[in-house]
């Protein structure tokens, strides 16, 4: 990779510093990213399961309006093992014709928000409109909408402690790259 290239997804090298989010700052920027949807009359929500979930159903709750979950990942049973995302619960085809936020919680490349769309005006979208809680700078595409900018490594507060064994442990990913 050169000096030019966004770095990789999970490349973890490249993040400014660490910034662990409290569920109270979860709130905050969910409230921004739906107050910003609504400015766009967004009638619907798709969220990018596992954690996009978390501010996509914060979103679609505040917005009062119907929440659809699909799931695309790098990772299986919580480790990245592919280069790109894979489909594993596609795009409902209830989507046609609704204006419809794709919610994710990080844009880190910009790619798994950018197919999520894709696939949603595939099926007839009115409009869609990407978000994410947090954007990175080398989001490519960026999301149309992100309630924070910023190149540090987030701890989410779902992440921050897993059960590992019957104990509650920091997230063996977030405590590799924080040694």
């Amino acid at each position: 990779m050169t000096s030019q290239e966004p770095p990789r997804s999970y490349d973890y090298a490249k993040r400014t510093g660490s910034r662990e989010l409290t569920w109270d700052t979860f709130a905050e920027l969910s409230a921004t990213l739906a107050e910003t949807l609504a400015r766009r009359n967004i009638d619907t929500v798709v969220g990018i399961a596992r954690a996009g979930l978390f501010p996509a159903t914060a979103v679609a709750c505040a917005l009062r309006c119907e929440l659809y979950p699909v799931r695309i990942t790098r990772r299986l049973h919580d480790e990245v093992v592919y280069d790109s995302p894979v489909w594993r619960v596609p795009v409902s085809h209830l989507v046609k014709d609704k204006a419809v936020a794709v919610v994710d919680e990080i844009a880190d490349t910009g790619e798994t928000l950018a197919a999520v769309a894709a696939q949603v005006r595939e099926l007839g979208a009115q409009r869609v409109i990407t978000a994410a809680l947090v954007c990175h700078s080398w989001a490519r595409p960026e999301p149309d909408v992100s309630a924070l900018v910023s190149d540090q490594f987030i701890i989410f507060p779902w992440d921050s402690r897993v059960l590992i064994d019957g104990e509650w442990r920091p997230h063996p990913e977030f405590t590799a790259q924080t040694e």
